[in-house]
């Protein structure tokens, strides 16, 4: 008695060819379901290379402009009135033997700036004044956008540099000669324009003017925030004892902060609205991946004589199952590399636009390839079975 023949075994090659034509017969839907696929991972790595970027961005900043800077400013007494800081709180803290520089700023109180003089009284801006020592620009790592700094022969007279959003406020685009603003009562001629201060946002509203020129003006000579830069190993150790030496007296008067403080728990905040961004992209992939399946299902149920027939010349139930898994793999395949291009195109433009340099993790590429075809695979699981338990004439006879 001969034995029946074996089936011929289907090479890998041969598989993928299989696998396709699925995809070629029906393009328009193989489209759209790679579509779904996509847009999660498209959303997955934009999100991760955004976040990316976004803190690579802030540590290169952080580089730039230090982590060893900590303020000392007025904070309320106990009855909740605002404190002030004696005279000699910053030539004290510059006695603190860890600190290398000391600089700092007094806010002149009742005291508003305006474009002209024609200015309604209560439309302030939201500007205030403060008298400021020539290091200060050294001691927060700012830059001025427009014009100079303040110098020893500037600070005497009115002359005033102003924060960027002080500047944008007024209606000032570059400092000049020409250009003078109305601060209590005098004109102050314009001669900077800060850039944006990471480290000190609080110039970024303020009008700083010269501590001499400051005085003409009522200012009492009391410094409201101490600028202080210390060795980076004893930073912590400098924060312990800053608000008592500022301030002896009172120190829980003392507000001590460490600016990158602020952009770190920003830096944490970004973080965590990322992994909330990222578990959205996650139910977009999955909604990819139900999409994959429901068009698997009905392609089984429309190849059903494609299956008998296959099924009548000697394929197997473990091809068939092979050809529509494949299928599967394929499609989800096209949807993540489609997907990862549209991700990393979206994160290249986003960096690009906000001037960051674009940072693409591969662990964000490779992880979204690898849930892609787990979900793939996942997807066309049940349709392959499907289609594999079909027999030839059940298959045949259908219309």
């Amino acid at each position: 008695m001969t034995r029946p023949p074996r089936p011929a075994r289907l090479r890998p090659g041969d598989v993928v060819r299989v696998g396709m034509v699925g995809l070629r017969t029906r393009p328009l839907r193989a489209f759209l379901s790679a579509l779904g696929i996509a847009i999660g991972i498209a959303s997955m790595v934009a999100v991760v290379g955004i976040s990316s970027s976004s803190r690579a961005e802030l540590d290169r900043t952080l580089d730039t402009l230090g982590t060893n800077l900590l303020t000392a400013s007025a904070g309320t007494t106990l009855v909740g009135e605002q404190a002030q800081l004696p005279e000699t709180a910053e030539a004290m803290v510059g006695r603190i033997r860890p600190v290398r520089s000391v600089s700092a700023v007094g806010r002149v109180e009742d005291t508003k700036v305006y474009r002209t003089g024609e200015i309604p009284a209560e439309q302030t801006n939201g500007i205030g004044v403060y008298a400021a020592r020539l290091d200060l620009l050294e001691a927060v790592a700012g830059k001025v956008s427009s014009g100079t700094w303040l110098n020893a022969a500037t600070s005497r007279y009115p002359a005033t540099v102003l924060g960027s959003a002080a500047a944008q406020r007024l209606g000032i685009g570059r400092a000049g000669p020409d250009t003078r603003v109305l601060i209590g009562g005098e004109w102050f001629t314009v001669v900077g324009i800060l850039a944006p201060a990471a480290l000190a946002p609080e110039l970024d509203t303020a009008a700083l003017i010269g501590w001499e020129a400051a005085a003409a003006l009522g200012f009492d000579g009391r410094p409201t925030t101490i600028y202080t830069r210390s060795q980076d190993s004893q930073v912590q150790a400098v924060s312990d004892v800053l608000g008592a030496t500022a301030n002896p007296e009172a120190p829980n008067e003392v507000d001590v902060s460490r600016p990158s403080d602020a952009l770190t728990a920003k830096q944490a905040a970004g973080e965590a609205f990322t992994r909330l961004l990222l578990g959205l992209g996650a139910v977009a992939l999955l909604v990819g991946g139900v999409g994959v399946a429901n068009t698997m299902v009905i392609s089984v149920l429309e190849r059903r004589a494609e299956i008998g027939l296959r099924r009548s010349l000697g394929a197997t139930r473990a091809q068939i199952r092979a050809q529509f898994l494949t299928e599967s793999l394929l499609l989800a395949a096209l949807g993540g590399l489609g997907g990862a291009l549209l991700g990393a195109i979206g994160t290249a433009g986003y960096a690009l636009l906000q001037q960051w340099t674009p940072v693409i993790p591969l662990w964000a590429v490779v992880g979204g390839a690898t849930a892609t075809l787990v979900i793939g695979g996942l997807a066309g699981i049940y349709p392959a079975v499907r289609a594999s338990r079909l027999s030839p004439t059940e298959a045949l006879a259908t219309p």
